[in-house]
């Protein structure tokens, strides 16, 4: 059904959608993204699921946008660069919104957009050893349509401290940054999400959707003319110097103009 992801359900009502580009690190190509938000759709309106486990195969979790997919975002006309940038956001709404628990299982590294996904979780458990970092700055980009999520997670005076330096992170970093909820051994991992997913088994279905969707009708508002701007932004970023001269410096395997001697 799905070439990007693939989904397993469990007899108590427990789905894991799997990321499924391993040997991309999971990257999140044009059709992943559409897929994603397909597969929130069809887990969100599933009477028999009960909790969703968001994971990954592989060494990573997420690498961040595919950069194949940015290059064609930037020969793109300004139109395709638009429907391209709001396909991206609407998965990052459609994972947030989904009314089921959605848990993140962060078995590996997690960059850009892997940071976005892990924010639209309720909850996210890191494996150790697993580095993170926002770090769309060192392409010329900016965190735009998973903006939103990262500082609902992380609140700003947390956000800004990582937001716009690229700077690499460890696990435990993003537990104090409240990006993780917690970090445990590697091998502890499964462990620690069937810890967060028990409960939910007692709890009743439509008392736990109706429960998020309070916390989110009383946490930080995000809202189409929210969206709609970050949106706008990314457009505006992918059509600007910077970005075409930061993906170009990367395919050609040299440094950007703007990296300091020894940077």
């Amino acid at each position: 059904m799905y070439e990007t992801l693939s989904i397993e359900t469990d007899t108590r009502g427990v789905a894991t959608l799997w990321l499924d580009r391993a040997d991309k690190h999971n990257a999140m190509s044009g059709e992943m993204i559409e897929e994603l938000s397909s597969a929130a759709k069809a887990l969100d309106e599933d009477a028999g699921v009960r909790v969703v486990v968001l994971a990954a195969r592989g060494k990573s979790f997420c690498a961040g946008g595919d950069l194949r997919w940015m290059q064609e975002q930037m020969a793109a006309t300004a139109g395709q660069r638009r429907a391209g940038a709001r396909k991206l956001a609407m998965a990052l709404y459609a994972l947030n919104t989904m009314s089921k628990p959605l848990i993140a299982r962060v078995q590996g590294n997690a960059f850009g957009g892997g940071i976005g996904m892990m924010s639209v979780a309720d909850v996210a458990i890191g494996a150790e050893g697993a580095k993170f970092g926002l770090t769309e700055v060192k392409l010329g980009l900016i965190p735009a349509t998973i903006s939103p999520y990262v500082l609902a997670r992380m609140g700003e005076t947390h956000a800004r401290k990582v937001f716009m330096s690229a700077r690499i992170f460890d696990a435990q970093e993003a537990e104090k940054l409240d990006l993780l909820a917690r970090v445990v051994p590697g091998d502890q991992l499964d462990e620690a999400i069937e810890a967060e997913v028990r409960p939910y088994l007692s709890a009743a279905p439509g008392a736990v959707a109706e429960s998020k969707r309070l916390a989110r009708m009383l946490g930080p508002r995000i809202t189409p003319e929210i969206i709609d701007a970050t949106i706008d932004r990314l457009v505006q970023t992918w059509e600007g110097a910077e970005a075409k001269e930061g993906i170009a410096a990367f395919f050609d395997k040299r440094p950007a103009p703007w990296v300091a001697p020894g940077g």
